[in-house]
Order: structure tokens, then sequence, then C-alpha cells
């Protein structure tokens, strides 16, 4: 519900919107992302800054085991997930 209601404020926006994107920029960026995401992870082990992880408990793009890991490996963050929220759930809520 949060999401739709999220998309509906966005067509309510018409000034100032962003472009679409162009298709090979779409293919470059999924490809950046693989690549990403096959290497392997960082040691966050040294970060001591407060950190703030959100992410929504249906987030297709970045699944939401990712966050739970990415809050498990550093040292002081605190992990937010937000119930039936999606990849945008920061703004949805």
């Amino acid at each position: 519900k949060a999401a739709r209601e999220f998309l509906q404020r966005l067509n309510e926006r018409t000034n100032d919107r962003d472009k679409p994107i162009a298709l090979g920029a779409f293919s470059q960026q999924l490809k950046a992302v693989r690549a990403f995401g096959l290497e392997r992870p960082a040691d966050l082990s040294r970060v001591r800054h407060p950190v703030l992880v959100v992410n929504g408990d249906h987030d297709r793009m970045v699944p939401t085991s990712n966050s739970v890991d990415l809050a498990r490996r550093l040292p002081n963050a605190e992990l937010v997930l937000y119930e039936d929220g999606g990849h945008t759930a920061i703004f949805q809520y």
C-alpha cells in the first residue's frame, strides 16, 4: 500500500522531472551492478562511525538479506527494515 501511495505522489510532480534513462545506459548499469555483486565483500570491521542501514522487507533491487549482512558487518550499525517496503522504503515511510 505504501509503495502504491509513493508512486502516486511521484506523478504529482510535473516540473523538473528526471529524463528517461537510455537503454544503453540501463544495460551498462546492470553490468556494473553484476560485476560489483561478484566482488569479495569489503572488510567493514574498521568503520567506527554510526551507520543507519535502511531497507524495505520486499526490495527486489537490493535484497533485504544484503542489508542485514551489511548491518551485521558494521560494528556500529542500526538496521531499520520497513514492513511492506520496496526499494524506495525510505521515501515510502
